[in-house]
């Protein structure tokens, strides 16, 4: 889960990084109210969770409080990468006289934390490394040890950075660990760090905090920007359904996401184009099957269902009652090709069978995953 800017930077002042005065807006009086507040020169941030905004037109500088209301008036309801602006953060001019970059991140390659450090900052990491490699330097945190001041102190001297400034650093960095390490964060970076006249500052935050966490850390959970969010994803993951929406038209359930990702697989091969990754998990109930179907079906552009389910802790009982619950508590007006293989295999094909006996619905049962990966792309063509 990302955060933006401005939720990133009250995290990073609880730790005592020191960040500029700003608040955030979502009108333009509240713009012109703020800019007042601040003495009119103002930076005016887009709050969207993508990288480059700069770039892409989404910061601007604004000299005066009326040059501030203008320029709002162009930000907001503007896309920028595909994304709309509705909120901005206005945030004090600073006085910069030099821009670095300090970051930690987790290096799944070398099962640790990499802490990067640069003596230029202002643009993307990749960025740096290829105009100005000789200023960044980087070293691997093992998280068992945790950060060490020698490490730190290796990374400062191999970029360059100025000595004057190394004892602020090193203590920045150590807040940025902290914050990695308390919020199970998967990335936390200052881009760019900026020396002023008043001391550094952090111009800009990032915090990207892993999802599967997220049940330990409520309070973060609560900044989840859902309009950043696709609906469906954001209606599935308040199910308690792990989902993830794509731009095919055949809609996938399976348990487990290894036996997700097969599916999807097979689809390809047989020459669809899988909707959706939906893994039901292990021990799903019928109640989840059922909230699974309807969640699916949200995407009008699903012409079929494959449900491919290996029971082991799920039970193909469990998910057949799902199934005859979901079609006779709402309208299913696509076909279900289904897969039951492994615990209680035989009862769960009774249950459809009977089912069937007794209502005439468009479900086709196939003995193999392969088989039904070729049905479902036959249907949806």
């Amino acid at each position: 889960m990302r955060l933006h800017e401005y939720q990133a930077k009250q995290i990073f002042a609880k730790y005592g990084i020191k960040i500029p005065k700003g608040k955030l807006a979502t009108t333009v009086e509240e713009v012109r109210k703020i800019a007042e507040e601040l003495g009119g020169k103002v930076v005016l941030k887009s709050q969207i969770l993508v990288g480059g905004r700069g770039k892409a037109g989404g910061i601007k500088l604004a000299n005066s409080v009326e040059e501030a209301v203008e320029i709002a008036k162009d930000l907001f309801g503007k896309v920028i990468k595909g994304h709309r602006v509705e909120k901005i953060y206005v945030e004090e001019q600073l006085n910069i006289q030099r821009e670095m970059y300090v970051g930690l991140t987790l290096d799944r390659a070398e099962k640790g934390i990499a802490l990067i450090v640069s003596s230029v900052g202002g643009m993307d990491i990749e960025e740096i490394a290829a105009k100005h490699p000789e200023k960044i330097a980087r070293i691997t945190i093992n998280p068992l040890y945790g950060l060490w001041d020698f490490q730190i102190r290796e990374v400062l001297y191999k970029s360059g950075m100025p000595k004057e400034l190394h004892k602020e650093i090193t203590g920045i960095i150590k807040a940025l660990y902290k914050i990695l390490i308390d919020h199970e964060a998967e990335l936390t970076e200052i881009n760019p760090l900026v020396l002023t006249d008043k001391g550094l500052f952090a111009a800009d935050a990032r915090l990207n905090v892993d999802d599967n966490a997220l049940y330990r850390h409520p309070e973060l959970k609560e900044l989840r920007d859902y309009t950043e969010v696709d609906q469906i994803e954001r209606i599935a993951e308040e199910k308690g359904l792990n989902y993830v929406k794509l731009d095919g038209n055949i809609g996938v359930i399976a348990n487990g996401a290894g036996m997700s990702m097969s599916t999807m697989d097979l689809i390809y091969l047989e020459g669809g184009k899988p909707a959706n990754f939906l893994d039901i998990g292990g021990g799903a109930s019928s109640e989840v099957v059922k909230e699974a179907i309807k969640t699916i079906l949200m995407d009008k552009n699903v012409k079929v269902i494959f449900m491919n389910i290996f029971g082991g802790i799920t039970r193909c009982d469990e998910v057949a009652k799902g199934l005859v619950k979901a079609f006779q508590e709402i309208v299913i007006p696509v076909p279900i090709v289904l897969r039951l293989a492994g615990t209680n295999e035989e009862e769960g094909r009774r249950i459809i069978e009977e089912f069937l006996e007794r209502e005439k619905k468009n479900i086709i049962v196939v003995e193999t995953m392969e088989e039904g990966a070729k049905k479902a792309v036959e249907l949806a063509r």
